[in-house]
Parts: structure tokens; sequence; C-alpha cells
């Protein structure tokens, strides 16, 4: 089935019928008059991201040229509401547009609905269409709960609607969490999505297709074509209308496993002599169109990394790991500045965990740290994360990650708590330094989960470096089994706002709980 845009369904439990039939406030100057044809759309639906205790962004896409307007409310009454003028949506952005919405009252449901205006006549505006978010509490006593995973549309695993399309994001809703971290591998830019693929039992996994799928990216046009094709399923498009986002990036947002300065070489499906640089900027301009994500200005690398803050239980420390790493090799150097996080990142890092006065300091990782993730460098040994396999005293990459721990650990920094994707599997594992060959650093835990919707794969070796003992993990034996054959997971964070306990919940694409863990705050081990 190939589709270009998306059913004109309601994005959030219905309310598009409902809001499209209010009366619309008049402070353009005159009521909106809405004409047959002609009007702007937002078959797209509506996102929210970066909500913070007053603010938030909300994120649109229109199918024309159109000046964007949010309105906030209460309820979904939207009596009374507030009016935020955005920007004037055009080619340049692929006709994407965020809004910066603030001086919201915190700890507070606000409902939103975005509504597109034909850039010459005001009047003439498109159906409105309706979204709501939590901003984040100020008093600890209200809690906080979130998700996370990553790795969606993976190794030719797309939108299957006979098995109910994205069906893990209509499980995810049903707990009402407020945001969801998305760890990276929002896209995969380097994959192909074809009609069918064979199944193990004889049977076809049925996709829906688009142009931008039927070959790998490399222009900016066919970045933003695989940022669209995601929107094409409804239970994302519900999902984002529901739940504010998070967002981190990883390879597959350019292509598998690159890394700065790389140069495609022959044999490949992009052209010889292709710069990976190149390809990143083009991926990150169409990642800052398509997600509403605060990013640092002024920047010319669009800097991703940044402190989510949730009130006095919760900082999310999002980390990039992918734009400042030096190259994949066999990673066994006794020094290493560059690392996979850069100086600079490092550096940051340190400083806002120090400032930090949260209860809990979730560290976002787009990679694990203790998994051996391997990636051959021409023949011989590589390798994509931290891990290299040698559970000796830190080499490459892990010098940098033993610098981070030590500090955390001589700074007195409690409640950190590791979380990632990318492994496409789902697994907990304790550090501990009375395993470790590395011993200067206090105990910690690294979860683990994904994929969204992405080929599944046995679980990754551990190194001892740091004295990981994998108390939970579930995995298939054989690689890149399909999302029809489960195997798809994501994780749930539960801090409760009179003790302060920490629960991490692993679960299946269902909602269904695999294991659980309770970290108390304050305390050093676990």
């Amino acid at each position: 089935m190939s589709l270009s845009l998306p059913g004109r369904r309601s994005v959030l439990r219905g309310s598009l019928a409902a809001s499209a039939a209010l009366a619309l406030p008049t402070a353009l100057g005159t009521p909106p008059a809405f004409a047959l044809s002609g009007r702007p759309r937002a078959d797209w639906g509506v996102q929210a991201g970066d909500v913070s205790a007053d603010s938030g962004l909300v994120w649109v896409r229109s199918d024309r040229p159109a000046r964007m307007i949010v309105e906030t409310a209460a309820t979904g009454s939207f009596r009374n509401p507030r009016r935020w003028h955005g920007p004037l949506l055009g080619a340049d952005s692929d006709f994407t547009g965020t809004t910066r919405l603030h001086g919201l009252p915190s700890g507070e449901q606000v409902h939103y609905r975005v509504l597109l205006a034909d850039p010459d006549d005001p009047r003439r505006t498109g159906e409105p269409v309706t979204g709501t978010f939590r901003t984040a509490a100020t008093r600890r006593r209200q809690g906080v709960r979130f998700l996370w995973s990553g790795d969606l549309a993976g190794q030719g695993w797309g939108i299957n609607e006979s098995i109910g399309g994205y069906r893990i994001f209509d499980a995810m809703a049903k707990l009402d969490p407020d945001f969801f971290l998305c760890s990276g591998d929002n896209i995969y830019a380097d994959g192909v999505i074809t009609a069918t693929q064979a199944l193990p039992d004889g049977g076809l996994y049925r996709n829906v297709t688009s142009e931008a799928k039927s070959h790998v990216a490399v222009t900016l046009d066919d970045f933003r074509g695989n940022f669209r094709y995601n929107l094409l399923d409804e239970a994302l498009r519900r999902f984002n209308a529901q739940v504010p986002n998070v967002i981190q990036w990883d390879d597959h947002e350019v292509r598998n496993n690159w890394y700065p300065g790389e140069v495609i070489g022959t044999g490949t499906a992009y052209p010889a002599g292709t710069r990976l640089d190149d390809m990143a900027v083009r991926s990150r301009r169409a990642f800052s169109e398509y997600f509403p994500i605060s990013t640092v200005s002024g920047r010319p690398d669009g800097r991703i990394y940044r402190v989510h803050r949730h009130g006095p239980l919760l900082d999310v420390f999002v980390l990039d790991m992918r734009t400042y790493r030096n190259a994949n090799s066999a990673d066994d150097q006794r020094t290493d500045p560059q690392g996979i996080l850069g100086a600079g990142q490092l550096a940051w890092l340190k400083r806002e965990l120090s400032r930090s006065r949260a209860v809990w300091k979730v560290i976002a990782a787009d990679m694990p740290l203790g998994l051996v993730v391997p990636d051959p460098v021409e023949g011989m040994a590589g390798f994509e994360a931290v891990a290299q396999g040698d559970p000796g005293a830190p080499l490459g990459r892990e010098l940098q990650i033993a610098e981070l721990l030590r500090y955390i650990k001589h700074r007195g920094i409690t409640g950190t708590v590791w979380l990632t994707a990318d492994v496409h599997h789902t697994s907990a594992q304790h550090y501990d330094p009375s395993r470790a060959a590395f011993k200067d650093f206090a105990p910690f835990w690294e979860f683990v989960s994904g994929p969204l919707n992405a080929g599944a794969f046995p679980a990754s070796a551990l190194d001892g470096t740091f004295g990981p003992d994998r108390v939970f993990v579930k995995a298939p034996t054989a690689s890149n089994v399909s999302p029809a054959e489960g195997y798809q997971f994501f994780g749930e964070v539960d801090i409760d706002g009179h003790s302060g306990e920490l629960t991490v919940r692993l679960r299946e694409y269902d909602g269904t709980v695999l294991f659980t863990r309770t970290l108390r705050p304050g305390r050093v081990g676990q």
C-alpha cells in the first residue's frame, strides 16, 4: 500500500471532529470563513516537545504556505483561550513550524489547538487540530512518570496496518505519561522499505510505502521524506497529540554507525566519496524541522544535547553520542580525549550534573555503556559504542566514561540512572566496582529498551571493565525478528512524589511488564 498523506482523522481520541465544530475566536479581526477548498490543512497532526514547568513547544506541518496560530486553554472546550501567533510556514522549512508557549501554569493539563491561516487572508483558516500535555510540577508530591524507547521503522519493517501499524504507541498512550524520551534512531535514513518482506513462517509482512523510503536518503528532501513516513501512522499521530516528546538522535538519522569525518567508498547504495558530515547537516536540519526540540541557537552544529528539567524530582541529561565522537576503530588506545562525547560535551555534562538539585538525574544515552556493539573496520575488529570487549582497565572511549564516573563519585552526585536503546532488545544492568577492573566509581544502573518498530536482535555481549551484572534480559535468539513476531519494547520510569522512589518497568509492545526495579533516593549502590 502506498500513501502520500495520512487520512484526515483525529489525532487525539476523536477530538479533531469535536474541536472543528467549535466557534473559533475572532482575535484576527473578523470571524474565520471556512471555504470548501483552498484552506491550509494539518494532516500530519501536532506534536509538543521539551515541556517544562511553564513552557513548551508545539509543532505542525501544513500542506501549503500558512500562518501558524496556537490557542491554549485549561479544558478541551477552549473557553477563554490564550492565543499565540507562530511563524509563517513555507517551503524553506518543508511547511513545518514550531511555536514556543511560555507563562503556562505548572503541573497542569494544557489543551491546545493549532490553526493554519491563509497568509493572504487570515480569515481563511483550516480545521483546527488539537493536542494536550501536562506541564512539569514545581511541587514534588505530584510525582513524575515518563517512558523511553528508540528505533523506529528499522531493517525494512515499516508501518504494517494488518498488525495495527506502530501499535506500541497505543500501549504507551494508555499509561498517560508526562513525556516520552526517544533515545535515537527516530528514522532509518539508510534503510529501504518495500511493499512486502518475507516472514519465517512463509507469510508476508506488508508495509505502507512511500517514494522517500524507496531509496536511501542523501538529499535534504530525502531526509524530510523519512520523517514524514513515520507520520503516516495513525497510532503515532494519536500519541504525539497526547504525549510531549524529548528527542535525541543516533546513527540511523544519517547512516548506520556513522561518525564525523567518515567518507563512503565504493560498493554501497551511496555515491562513492559521499561525505557523511554533509549528510549529517541535511539530516539535522530535517530533524529540527520535524520535531519540536529546544536547541542552543547560534551554533553551527545545531546542538542537540541539553538538560530537560522536570520539577524537583527529575533532570534528564539528553546526550549526543554521535556528533562529537571519534572514528570507529579497535578502540584500544590508551589516551582518548575526544571519546564518544567530545571534550566540550563532557565538560558540560560534569558541570550540569554538579549544578543539578533534582532527586534523580537520568542520563539519556543513545548508546549503552557496557554492551559490546561491533562495527568491523576494513575487515578488522571495530566497535560502535563505548565497550570493546576487553574486560581490563579502560581503553579508548571507556576512558572518557571512566573520567565521568569518577567525577560523579568524587563530587558526591547521587541519583544517577542511565537509560538507553540502540541494541534492539531490553535488559537491565547493575554496575559495581567490586566486579570491575576500574573501581573508582559508585554503583549505578543502566536500563535498555527498544525497538519501537524494527528488527529485534540477540542480546549483546557484556564488557567487564565497569563490572556490569545483567540481572534481566529479553531478546530473541535469531537476528532481525520482525515486529509481527513481538520483541518490541519500551520502558517506564515512575517517580513517587511522596517517597521519592524511582521505579523502572521494562515493558513489551502491548504494555506487559517484564521486569521491575525500585530504587531509593539518596542511596549509593541500590
